[in-house]
C-alpha cells in the first residue's frame, strides 16, 4: 500500500484553500464594484448636464462618502462578528447578532436624515464653493440623505451574509440596485428633465429596493435558525459599542479624503470637476481590490473562532500576494483605457485633460492599495480595530501638512492626488509591520 504524499497533500490543501478564498472574493469584487457605480452612474448623468453640475456632486459626494464611511462598521463588524461565531457553531447567536446590526443601522440612518435636513446649507459652506456650486450640491444632498436608512440598513445586511460566508446573494441584489439606478437616472435627469435632483431620486428609490431586499432574505434565514427578529435595545447598543473603533479608524481615512476635497474646491469649479471624477473612479479602484480583503474579513473571522492561527498565517500571505498581483492588472487596464476615460464624465476639454493626467497618480498607487486593503481586512476580521484606529489617526496626522502645503503653495490637482499617496503609504507600513506579530491573533469565540 502506498503511503500518502505529503506534498501532493499540502498541494490539495493549498488548492482548497485558493478556492475558498475565490468563493468569496469574486462575487465580493462584483457586489463592491457595484457599489460605487450609484456614484459613477450619478457622475456620468450629471456631468453632461455642465460643470457646475458636476462640481456641486463634487461636494455633496463628499459628503455622503464620509458620512456611509463612518458608518461602514455596519458591514465590517457585522461580518467579523457574525464568522467569528459560525466558525465557533455558534450560528443561531451569530444571526441574533447580526439582527442587531441592521435594526442598528435603520435607527441611525433616520437620526443621520434630521441631521443633514437641518444642517445641509452650513456643511457646504464649509467646502467654500461658489453660489451656483453650493446651489448643486444642496439640491442633490437634500434628496439623497433620505436614503441613508436604507443604504445603512443594506450595509448591515450584507455583513451579516459576508459573515456567513455568502457573497453571491449580495451580489445578485447590488446588479438588481445598479440596473434600477441606472434605469431612472436616464428617466428622471433627461426624460423627465429633473436635472441633479433626478439623479438623487433615482438613486434614494433603488437602495430602498435594495434594502428591502437584502433585510427580508436575512430575517427568513434568522426564524430558520431560531433566532430573534425583534428590537432588542441591549443587542443594539452592544453592537453600536463594538463598532466605536472602526468608526474612529474610518474617521481618520475621512478626515484625509476631505482634506483632499477641500484643496481641490479651491482650484475653482476646472479643478474641483475633475477631481469628483478622479475620486468617484478612485473609490471603484478601491472597492474593486477591497474584494480580497472581504473575503480575508469574513475568513480570518471564521479560522480564528475555529481556534486555527497556522491557517490564517498562510491565507493571509496568500491574500497579500493576491492583492499585489490584481493592483497590477487593474493600473494595466486604467493605463490602457485612460485616453477615453474622461470622455465617459464630461465635454468640458480642460477638464478631461485634468483627468487624463491625474488617472496616471491613480495607476502608479494601485498595486500598493492591493496590500493595504488586504491587510485591513485581515485585521478587521480579527476584530483588532483598536490599532487600526490609532494607526490610522497617526497617518492622517503624517499627511495632512503635505495636503495643506499643496494648498497654500497653489499647486495643481496633479500634486494634491502625488501627496495623498503618503497616507497610503504610511498604511501599508503601519498594517504590515501589525501583520508581522501576533497581538491581533485572538483565538475562540
Amino acid at each position: 500500500m502506498q503511503a500518502p504524499n505529503p506534498e501532493s497533500r499540502d498541494h490539495r490543501d493549498h488548492r482548497d484553500h485558493r478556492r475558498e478564498v475565490l468563493a468569496l472574493a469574486i462575487p465580493a469584487f462584483a457586489t463592491l464594484v457595484s457599489e460605487p457605480l450609484l456614484l459613477l452612474a450619478d457622475s456620468a448623468f450629471i456631468g453632461h448636464l455642465g460643470t457646475t453640475q458636476l462640481a456641486g456632486l463634487g461636494i455633496a459626494g463628499n459628503i455622503i462618502g464620509i458620512i456611509a464611511g463612518l458608518c461602514i462598521f455596519l458591514a465590517y463588524g457585522t461580518t467579523a462578528t457574525v464568522a467569528r461565531q459560525l466558525g465557533a457553531g455558534n450560528r443561531r447567536a451569530a444571526l441574533t447578532g447580526g439582527i442587531d446590526g441592521i435594526i442598528l443601522g435603520g435607527l441611525l440612518g433616520v437620526v443621520i436624515v434630521i441631521g443633514l435636513q437641518l444642517g445641509l446649507e452650513p456643511l457646504i459652506r464649509l467646502y467654500g464653493p461658489s453660489s451656483e456650486v453650493a446651489a448643486q450640491a444642496a439640491t442633490y444632498l437634500r434628496i439623497a440623505s433620505f436614503g441613508f436608512p436604507f443604504l445603512l440598513m443594506m450595509l448591515a445586511s450584507t455583513g451579516v451574509l459576508r459573515g456567513l460566508q455568502d457573497t453571491k446573494t449580495p451580489l445578485k441584489v447590488a446588479i438588481a440596485l445598479n440596473l434600477t439606478n441606472i434605469a431612472l437616472n436616464a428617466t428622471l435627469v433627461y426624460g423627465l428633465g429633473l436635472g441633479i435632483a433626478g439623479a438623487a431620486l433615482g438613486t434614494v428609490a433603488s437602495q430602498a429596493g435594495a434594502a428591502a431586499l437584502l433585510v427580508i432574505i436575512v430575517a427568513r434565514g434568522a426564524r430558520r435558525e431560531g433566532a430573534e427578529v425583534r428590537l432588542r435595545p441591549g443587542g443594539v447598543l452592544a453592537a453600536a459599542r463594538s463598532g466605536v473603533w472602526l468608526i474612529l479608524r474610518t474617521l481618520a481615512l475621512q478626515v484625509s479624503i476631505t482634506a483632499t476635497t477641500v484643496v481641490a474646491t479651491h482650484l475653482g469649479a476646472v479643478g474641483l470637476a475633475a477631481h469628483q471624477v478622479i475620486n468617484s473612479l478612485w473609490m471603484f479602484l478601491a472597492f474593486a481590490l477591497d474584494a480580497i480583503a472581504i473575503a480575508a474579513q469574513a475568513i480570518v473571522g471564521r479560522y480564528l473562532g475555529a481556534g486555527d492561527a497556522g491557517m490564517i498565517r498562510r491565507l493571509t500571505a496568500m491574500m497579500v500576494r493576491w492583492g499585489v498581483g490584481f493592483g497590477v492588472v487593474l493600473g494595466v487596464v486604467f493605463l490602457i483605457a485612460r485616453p477615453w476615460i474622461p470622455l465617459i464624465f464630461t465635454t468640458d476639454a480642460e477638464v478631461r485633460r485634468l483627468v487624463a493626467t491625474v488617472l496616471f497618480v491613480l495607476i502608479v498607487l494601485l498595486p500598493l492599495s492591493g496590500v493595504v486593503f488586504v491587510l485591513d481586512g485581515v485585521l478587521i476580521g480579527a476584530g483588532d480595530t483598536r490599532y487600526l484606529a490609532i494607526a490610522g489617526a497617526l497617518v492622517t496626522l503624517a499627511y495632512l501638512p503635505f495636503a495643506i502645503w499643496v494648498d497654500v503653495s497653489g499647486r495643481s490637482l496633479v500634486w494634491l492626488w502625488g501627496v495623498y499617496g503618503i497616507s497610503m503609504l504610511g498604511r501599508g507600513i503601519v498594517l504590515g509591520l501589525r501583520a508581522r506579530g501576533t497581538a491581533w491573533m485572538r483565538l475562540g469565540a
